[in-house]
């Protein structure tokens, strides 16, 4: 019987962002993940590429968890001619929904911002992919449960396991005529406010393992205490703090953080906290209908909307600007790429007195980025706007376990894998973690570049 694999590394391969693994076996071709890239030009462009693979003869997608960088080119992988099942958790579906939606829309709204006001290079500008698209993609997604392996052919079964991440993320099983091959997704920490400790995978054959904070370890200091620190001091001036924030498990987080700052007269109850995320505002709904899949009772998810004053409209958001009055502003997206956060800049990016709190990873390339590294100014809508705000970081939100947590998750794999592959890290990141998994485990590993194959015998 051939047992051959051939493993495409179509995304996240010496880079962070657009995920995506094929594997081809003689029974099946299955893809894992399927993400838009971000960030640096020449990666977002790949975007619009085609693939160097044929999407027909994809057979299925599997989906470690919703984000964009994991779920966001499944509509162009449609349009190319893929015509499978996408399978994910529940909560991930749900969650990859709102996303792809979001993500729809945003391109939509660019493109023809774009052409009304000709900054874009292409006439017309028109979006990656449409709501439409979007429509059409849903309608293939098949949830599954965690914890028990699912037939796929009768010799190869798929199991998906809680990684800790976001609501709905796990890692990936896959039994391949008897191999183990495992894909971390993006792994979460342990003791996270929110969500459940990650589980860890008990052997691996074939082993993909992110690298996102390969290189580090999170802070030790209180987020709690820090983010106090970061309003005291913004407020002290009267200024506003604004917060890029990923509209899933971060920016509920943030809420919940928030509203503990408030009920414990931390800060006062008349500082408004404003969620101007419409994204981050339908996963709340996510929060509500998975209960098992964190931590919050329902009055705590209850109590912490309450506290905050949810936007509903683009009108709203421009009342809010105009008032300069100090404020909390949570505000899409996580690394500035696009959405909500980019109208606030717009205002508030060239006042002294804001301060602007960047809550996660932000990768090359990305506004985010820029800010953390000290740009004087940044460009997007075809302008550039000064930035005097202070920049502001909390490294220790990151749903993305560090350098130890990340050896600690492989720690019940007691037998050397076959192949261990390192992804999904910018290359100094994905050297450190070789070096750290061979001087602790004797493992040697690989890091594979974008669009290499790989055939495992």
């Amino acid at each position: 019987m051939d047992t051959t694999i051939n493993i495409h590394f179509l995304g996240a391969s010496g880079t962070v962002t657009g995920s995506k693994f094929l594997l081809e076996s003689r029974d099946k071709n299955i893809l894992i993940d399927c993400g838009l890239f971000q960030g640096l030009k020449h990666l977002r462009e790949l975007n619009w590429q085609q693939l160097p693979v044929e999407a027909s003869d994809i057979d299925l997608v599997l989906l470690t968890h919703g984000h964009l960088d994991h779920t966001g080119f499944l509509p162009r992988l449609f349009n190319m001619g893929f015509s499978g099942d996408v399978w994910g958790t529940a909560p991930t579906l749900d969650i990859a929904e709102i996303i792809l939606r979001d993500s729809a829309k945003i391109q939509e709204e660019d493109a023809k911002r774009a052409n009304e006001e000709g900054f874009s290079k292409h006439s017309p500008a028109e979006p990656l992919y449409t709501t439409d698209d979007v429509e059409h993609t849903l309608s293939f997604f098949k949830p599954k449960e965690t914890g028990s392996w699912i037939p796929v052919t009768p010799d190869i079964k798929a199991r998906f396991q809680n990684s800790g991440h976001i609501l709905g993320a796990t890692f990936i099983e896959l039994d391949i005529s008897g191999r183990r091959v495992v894909f971390s997704g993006d792994v979460g920490r342990p003791d996270d406010l929110l969500l459940r400790d990650p589980v860890k995978p008990g052997r691996a054959d074939v082993l993909f393992l992110e690298c996102t904070y390969g290189d580090r370890l999170h802070s030790a200091e209180s987020m709690e205490e820090k983010l106090l620190r970061i309003i005291k001091d913004t407020t002290d001036r009267g200024g506003t703090l604004i917060i890029p924030s990923f509209a899933v498990e971060r920016a509920q987080l943030l809420m919940f953080m928030l509203w503990r700052l408030k009920r414990d007269n931390k800060i006062s109850s008349d500082l408004p906290v404003i969620l101007d995320s419409p994204m981050g505002a339908n996963a709340l709904s996510v929060f509500r209908k998975y209960p098992d899949w964190h931590k919050l009772s329902p009055d705590d998810v209850s109590e912490m909307t309450q506290s905050t004053h949810i936007v509903r409209s683009f009108k709203e958001t421009w009342e809010i600007i105009d008032n300069n009055s100090p404020k909390i502003v949570i505000a899409g997206s996580g690394m500035v790429t696009g959405g909500r956060v980019l109208t606030y800049l717009q205002q508030y990016a060239d006042r002294p007195e804001t301060t602007v709190l960047l809550a996660g990873y932000q990768a090359e390339g990305t506004r985010g980025r820029q800010m953390l590294d000290g740009a004087d100014e940044i460009k997007f809508y075809g302008k550039y706007y000064t930035v005097n705000a202070r920049i502001e970081i909390l490294d220790g939100l990151s749903a993305h376990a560090d350098k130890n947590e990340l050896i600690d998750w492989v720690s019940d794999i007691h037998h050397t894998p076959e192949k261990v592959f390192l992804i999904h890290g910018e290359p100094q990141t994905l050297d450190m973690m070789r070096v750290k998994l061979k001087d602790t485990y004797g493992w040697s590993a690989e890091i594979p570049t974008l669009f290499q194959i790989t055939t495992i015998d």
